[in-house]
């Protein structure tokens, strides 16, 4: 780029400050405003991110400063209108998950897409997680053979952080089935390249804590989906933000034709791998950084220094990367609308099938809109 990317950055006092170190890693990147509803916090927030400007009214932002491009960092349930009124005004749009909380609202989400000539991208930073990369390649090389089974989990007990960030209260713990999916999905998706789910089943282990004022959470405690695939695999994603247990954040595992995968589950376990081509006999595992070296994708080790300040486990540093060259048009989005949608739909659905008995429900897919 010729001259800076100007970036408009919305959350600014909380998740979207952490942008920070990958605009600054960047460098081809110029923070020109930041927004946020929290006047108190806002001019040290401005001065931290060396913005320009700043905004208590994000349509004020839109509508005063000279932006190319927004980032995201809100709560869920504002996801849709903030980056609606950007695509507006055909800005690009860097938005954190998940892509909506409803199925009215997607559509109107991709609808937007679809009229403006901004590009949308969803920041889901676990699809750049370096093991999460390694195995995308394995999988790209034909190691695995064909995917046909995964299982994804996030296990991140958040009953505090309910009472400081409240809005969780309501749509993290407060709506029953998978609400927050990404995190696990958008790996295993780019894991079974082409695929989406077409159907999913929702269920619950049943209610087993309160929150301060004594009121039952709406979710249950670890809440599985399963998720019927396109091509006729299987995935299993198990989210639980309310559990009693040590922390454990995300658990992967992939079975294809050819390998199977385990992420570690515990801290000092080591992330397992056996491939038919690479093994020793059909019972031995490998640790996965043994194929680090050959297998970890140029872009990754050409940025590695750069991505490790900018937080995620360079997770942050590569999504805003990966947006910038998008928009400069010198990479494919790798997480446009549909694959927004294809990683945030399904946890949708499960929500309605824990309303309907558990029953098996259609995902509707985004390119049909």
């Amino acid at each position: 780029m010729t001259t800076p990317l100007n970036l408009g950055i919305v959350g600014a006092c909380g998740r979207g400050a952490s942008f920070k170190g990958a605009c600054d890693a960047l460098g081809n990147v110029a923070i020109q405003a930041v927004c946020d509803t929290n006047g108190d916090g806002l001019a040290a927030a401005r001065e931290r991110l060396g913005a320009r400007e700043q905004y208590t009214d994000y349509g004020e932002m839109l509508e005063k400063s000279e932006l190319d491009a927004v980032i995201i960092g809100t709560p869920m349930h504002v996801h849709v209108p903030q980056a609606v009124a950007a695509l507006e005004r055909n800005l690009h749009v860097l938005s954190e998950v998940t892509a909506g909380v409803s199925l009215p609202e997607c559509r109107r989400l991709v609808a937007a897409c679809k009229a403006s000539r901004g590009l949308y991208m969803m920041a889901e930073n676990y699809t750049y997680m370096r093991p999460n990369v390694i195995v995308r390649e394995l999988v790209r090389r034909g190691l695995f053979g064909t995917p046909y089974y995964a299982e994804g989990e996030y296990l991140h007990e958040l009953k505090g952080l309910n009472e400081i960030t409240r809005w969780r209260r309501r749509w993290q713990t407060g709506v029953n089935g998978v609400t927050y999916g990404t995190h696990s999905l958008g790996p295993i998706l780019q894991w079974m390249p082409g695929d989406r789910a077409v159907a999913v089943c929702g269920a619950g282990s049943g209610h087993h804590y309160r929150d301060p004022r004594g009121a039952e959470y709406e979710n249950e405690d670890s809440c599985v989906m399963l998720c019927r695939m396109a091509s006729g695999g299987l995935v299993k994603i198990r989210v639980d933000m309310l559990s009693d247990r040590p922390h454990a954040m995300t658990n992967y595992q992939l079975q294809g034709t050819d390998g199977a995968y385990e992420s570690a589950r515990a801290h000092g376990e080591a992330n397992r791998i056996w491939l038919r081509a690479r093994a020793k006999d059909a019972n031995t595992w490998m640790n996965l950084d043994e194929l680090s070296d050959e297998f970890l994708p140029d872009f990754w080790k050409e940025n590695l220094e750069r991505g490790k300040a900018a937080g995620h486990g360079g997770g942050d540093f590569f999504e805003v990367l990966d947006f910038v060259d998008a928009i400069e048009g010198r990479r494919p989005n790798p997480i446009g609308i549909h694959e927004a949608m294809d990683m945030t739909l399904p946890g949708l659905i499960s929500q309605q099938s824990v309303l309907e008995g558990n029953r098996w429900i259609e995902v509707p897919d985004s390119r049909t809109w």
